[in-house]
């Protein structure tokens, strides 16, 4: 069983930036970032494959979020910058087992508890 342990959020006013991290127990062949809002389904915002740093991105997610990761540390990072109400949610580690990189959560075999995003303003 892999564990994977979100952290970094908090409470910033619009426009801020945080930048999000989640420490994996052990290696796997992509990690994801999904987030829920309030009262609406888990949504994807961004994907890595492990091996060669290859992302994808949700489209709100372009130009604003960064997916990286370090792989001698296990950690999965998501750079947030210039944050809108609209991305409040608490925010989910995933990672899967596949090589392939994907943007639905089915796909992904282990998850985190989430650590939330609030934007305020």
């Amino acid at each position: 069983q892999v564990s994977l342990v979100e952290s970094g959020g908090g409470l910033v006013p619009a426009g801020d930036s945080l930048r999000l991290l989640c420490v994996a127990s052990e290696r796997t062949g992509s990690m994801g970032w999904f987030r829920q809002a309030p009262g609406k389904e888990r949504e994807f915002v961004a994907a890595i494959r492990l091996r060669d740093g290859t992302t994808h991105y949700t489209d709100s997610a372009k130009g604003r979020f960064t997916i990286s990761r370090d792989l001698t540390k296990r950690t999965l990072y998501l750079q947030m910058n210039n944050l809108k109400r609209e991305d409040t949610a608490v925010y989910y580690c995933a990672a899967s087992n596949s090589l392939l990189i994907h943007d639905a959560s089915i796909v992904y075999d282990y998850w985190g508890q989430g650590t939330q995003v609030t934007v305020s303003s």
